[in-house]
């Protein structure tokens, strides 16, 4: 499998390539998802997981919104993830994550994820090397644990961002009405630490690779909204789903 390097992956989409016309393309997509989604819900039994990582002002909220808003709600579970509790540090990194994977016939969407821990940690040396490549083989062996005991398909998601998209869309939320219940003052003094998370994020990918990574370039978010909305769906189709007939 290629080796990933984000630092060599653009953050925008190929020139040339018409937005309108894109759009279009993924509201036709979100009807699709919207029938396949009730699908899964009806059949039961497969589940999906879709992992989302990203910078901060990455767009990961509005992702959410913008991809599933048109599901069912009843199908569909969010969970965004927070530094741990004092009784989640008191276990394993990965029980806390464990709680939040979907039942069959469920998606369950994590705004950040268990990468967390193999992410920050490092890049404020709260872990050692050893202690990050325990918990890579610990990652992989769960990811493996989802896909062959629980017919989970795991979707991993980094929305790859420009550090001068980060800043722009950082300042907005200090000058926009809108957009200021966003700020957090510690996103600017987390941002002056990128080429840390840059080379830790690169080797949690490639660590962590055995269920693919999809980096989706996020600088502009209709194209962002596309590529995630197309490879769910491409997901969701590979399943060869049928309704159940009438209950006995």
């Amino acid at each position: 499998m290629p080796k990933i390097t984000l630092s060599k992956i653009d953050t925008r989409a190929p020139k040339g390539l018409d937005k309108e016309k894109t759009k279009h393309k993924t509201n036709a997509i979100l009807s699709q998802l919207e029938e396949l989604q009730n699908l899964l819900f009806a059949e039961g039994k497969h589940s999906l997981l879709v992992i989302i990582q990203g910078m901060d002002a990455s767009g990961k909220d509005g992702l959410i919104k913008d991809v599933f808003t048109s599901m069912n709600p009843m199908g569909v579970q969010v969970k965004s993830w927070k530094a741990p509790t004092a009784e989640e540090l008191s276990h394993d990194f990965l029980w806390r994550i464990h709680q939040h994977t979907p039942s069959k016939g469920m998606i369950q969407i994590h705004n950040r994820s268990h990468y967390e821990d193999v992410l920050i940690t490092r890049v404020h040396q709260w872990i050692d090397d050893k202690t990050a490549k325990k918990r890579f083989a610990a990652i992989n062996q769960f990811e493996q644990l989802l896909t062959e005991h629980n017919h989970t398909t795991v979707l991993k998601f980094y929305l790859h961002i420009s550090r001068e998209e980060q800043l722009q869309r950082l300042n907005e939320r200090m000058q926009v009405k809108e957009k200021m219940w966003k700020y957090n003052e510690n996103d600017l003094k987390e941002s002056e630490l990128w080429d840390d998370y840059m080379k830790y994020s690169d080797q949690a990918f490639n660590n962590c690779n055995e269920v693919p990574w999809h980096i989706i370039p996020s600088d502009q978010n209709w194209y962002k909204n596309y590529l995630v909305a197309n490879t769910i769906l491409e997901t969701l189709q590979s399943f060869n789903m049928k309704f159940p007939g009438m209950k006995k």
